[in-house]
């Protein structure tokens, strides 16, 4: 009897670990929704394509491995209507292959053998949306970009995969469009809107939202780095929804971004949150992102 416990204590010991991982979607989840909460989400452009190619499995799982919170990944669809990984339009930049994407099918795509960030070929290949969905089930959540316009049969792949609570939507389109077009899945999936602060009508659009949808997050863009306007719209937003700095290049946030940060963290990634209250910032810099809010008790 005493060995059949032993036994079973090391099981357990061993699927603890597993268990929780397994849980750390809920908790990311959980966290995304809490407005008032003062740790910063991070989110992996395109997964970590530092260490894999961009949009594979390799680069999510390398973005689960190292803490991130949410993966930022592209949708496009096959010549027969299959959903894929990829940012472009055309399979040029990122596998060995020419052409457009509409013009394969899975099965050709498949056949493709994906680039690294320097343009090597690598073993890696093209992953369907439901084969990326499951390899970060429960453990991340996604931001699916480029899924607007097919989200019906997004929405699918999601209820086929049971991940449709840990995915993310985002959109520029006015509040009303999106209740008419989108409005079968406001209770679905995670709908944040993406503002320009730029324009004259970004404080509006910002108040038409919250007042008709009350997002959990908005994103917000704007290239001025003198504008006014960011710190505005932070004292509407801040502690009733989160705010999403993207620093992938400086036109996203006032010439606040991951290049930049590198020389001066404080400067970039510190300005956006202290000033202008970012609590999710997307990155190409996922690592070095992570060391910095951990320093700063920021993120786990």
């Amino acid at each position: 009897m005493k060995n059949y416990k032993l036994i079973w204590f090391g099981i357990f010991c061993c699927l603890q670990p597993l268990i929780l991982f397994a849980q750390r979607g809920e908790t990311i989840r959980k966290a995304f929704l809490d407005p008032k909460s003062d740790q910063v989400l991070v989110v992996a452009h395109r997964g970590n394509w530092r260490s894999a190619p961009e949009n594979s499995v390799a680069a999510i799982d390398s973005a689960i491995q190292m803490g991130v919170d949410i993966v930022e990944i592209d949708i496009h669809k096959t010549k027969d209507g299959q959903l894929i990984l990829m940012h472009d339009d055309r399979v040029d930049r990122t596998t060995n292959g020419k052409g457009l994407i509409k013009d394969y099918t899975l099965a050709e795509i498949k056949k493709l053998k994906l680039k690294d960030k320097d343009g090597n070929l690598t073993e890696h290949i093209v992953p369907t949306l439901e084969e990326a969905l499951l390899a970060g089930k429960g453990q991340i959540m996604f931001n699916l970009d480029k899924a607007y316009s097919v989200f019906d049969e997004v929405y699918a792949v999601l209820e086929k995969t049971g991940t449709a609570s840990l995915v993310i939507m985002k959109g520029g389109q006015p509040v009303e469009t999106v209740k008419s077009e989108f409005g079968d899945y406001l209770d679905k999936v995670i709908y944040i809107p993406v503002i320009g602060l730029d324009g004259k009508d970004g404080e509006k659009k910002v108040r038409d939202y919250m007042t008709q949808l009350h997002p959990a997050a908005f994103e917000l863009v704007y290239s001025d780095s003198s504008s006014s306007l960011p710190r505005k719209v932070k004292s509407i937003i801040l502690g009733k929804s989160r705010i999403w700095y993207n620093t992938l290049w400086a036109s996203l946030a006032g010439g606040h971004e991951d290049d930049q940060a590198l020389k001066d963290p404080d400067g970039n990634y510190g300005y956006l949150i202290e000033e202008l209250g970012a609590r999710i910032l997307q990155t190409d810099r996922p690592g070095f992102m992570l060391d910095y809010l951990r320093k700063k008790g920021l993120h786990d």
